[in-house]
């Protein structure tokens, strides 16, 4: 346990980063095994609604810094080749 004010501080605000960051990636990955069980249902409308939000909460985590931008663009790549596949589109 810190003696020094500051580091006290410092670790107050460290706890709730950690728990605000904890509380986006828990509802990233909400939203992709929500995405999951609507593809599996073949539900296209509730596909495309959680995978947008999805890939809306992985963009804002990546540029909070919350997650790497590389992991975020490999899950959102992932998660639009499952919609493809399940869904192709007719040209």
């Amino acid at each position: 346990m810190p003696n020094i004010k500051q580091q006290k501080k410092r670790m107050r605000q460290a706890e709730q980063r950690r728990l605000r960051n904890k509380s986006r990636k828990s509802e990233i990955k909400t939203y992709i095994k929500k995405f999951q069980a609507a593809l599996e249902e073949g539900d296209q409308q509730t596909c495309e609604l959680y995978f947008r939000k999805a890939v809306k909460a992985l963009d804002k985590a990546a540029s909070d810094g919350i997650i790497h931008r590389n992991n975020a663009a490999n899950r959102k790549s992932r998660m639009a080749r499952r919609y493809n596949r399940a869904y192709p589109r007719s040209v």
